[in-house]
């Protein structure tokens, strides 16, 4: 349910209505709009009279949400919610944020030299992967403890925040300085863990399940906010198909669905998606097209040694390429757009 208040209402009603529907044990949710300020209602909602509300002077409207998510539903939040990155970056609210690294953390030298290309060419987020969920247990499954330390220095040395996976809850104290905390496609579902991501503020950058659906991803999202952590950035990563030519099948319907769905910033992850380095350029400029608030792509420095993913990642030239042409891109779309 949700209450949409008159403007400017009297703080005194508006307090002893928030005090009578916390009695009812529900949770309230404020959010304050360009012109309405709405209280997302969250719990067991046939309590409450919507007649005997809609009648209160400081009361608009009253609406019912049939959607199962609601903290992460735009109905409750008509504002976008921009993701604010160690005071570095902004993810959303307009801007097209690139985020780059290998697949995985190799050496320090590997990790060092493609952080301060990416960051030349305009990345302002360091992706790199010290944890690697592998479907082989005999394919490389990341250096763990050491990628972690050697992402940081990375970090030390260019200044970008940096974006790593997590495996599972008995790591989170491992990424206490960790600027980012990806759940990965195959994590989308593990509930426990985006409760005690939920726990804490670090953003969340979620990835889709490959067979998620779109309500079935916010309701991943739900799990984190339901905890108090609105710091969610969405990132589509293609989804399994009967398609064998690619490595998955890249949804940008996504893209502007989910901004009418719900109000987080939503990043495209075109290496992942196709698995070809050649097609990582026309999607990533398809995907600030359809209206994506960043994109996340895999750079290497060699790509044909790389011991995760080399397939499907391209070379710092070629990212700067991307950078220029996805950035001048937006650039003019925020201009049509009057941003």
């Amino acid at each position: 349910m949700i209450v949409i208040l008159k403007s400017n209402p009297n703080p005194a009603q508006l307090e002893s209505l928030k005090k009578w529907i916390e009695s009812k044990g529900i949770g309230i949710h404020e959010s304050t709009g360009n012109s309405h300020q709405i209280l997302g209602l969250v719990g067991d909602t046939s309590k409450l009279d919507m007649d005997l509300i809609s009648a209160l002077d400081i009361v608009d409207n009253v609406k019912r949400v049939q959607e199962p998510y609601k903290n992460a539903n735009r109905k409750f939040h008509p504002e976008d919610t921009v993701v604010d990155v160690a005071g570095v970056t902004k993810i959303g609210g307009g801007n097209l944020t690139l985020i780059a690294g290998p697949c995985s953390v190799e050496t320090e030298e590997q990790m060092v030299s493609v952080a301060k290309a990416v960051k030349a060419a305009g990345a302002t987020v360091l992706r790199g992967g010290a944890f690697k969920p592998r479907t082989s247990p005999y394919a490389f499954q990341g250096l763990g403890k050491e990628g972690l330390r050697l992402l940081k220095i990375a970090r030390q040395e260019t200044g970008l925040p940096i974006v790593t996976e997590i495996m599972e809850i008995g790591q989170l104290d491992l990424f206490d300085d960790v600027d980012i905390i990806q759940v990965g496609a195959r994590n989308m579902q593990n509930f426990n863990l985006l409760k005690e991501l939920g726990a804490q503020k670090k953003p969340v950058l979620l990835k889709r399940g490959m067979s998620a659906t779109y309500e079935e991803w916010l309701m991943s999202a739900e799990y984190v906010m339901s905890e108090g952590n609105e710091n969610i950035i969405l990132c589509e990563r293609g989804i399994r198909t009967f398609e064998t030519y690619t490595r998955n099948t890249l949804d940008l319907a996504a893209v502007p669905s989910l901004k009418k769905l719900s109000h987080f910033p939503v990043v495209i992850d075109p290496s992942h998606a196709t698995g070809k380095a050649d097609l990582v350029f026309p999607l990533a400029m398809a995907a600030v097209a359809s209206g994506a608030d960043g994109l996340m792509i895999e750079v290497h420095n060699d790509p044909a040694h790389a011991l995760c993913d080399g397939k499907q990642s391209i070379t710092p030239d070629a990212f700067w390429h991307i950078a220029k042409k996805t950035l001048d891109l937006k650039n003019f779309l925020n201009t049509q757009e009057g941003k």
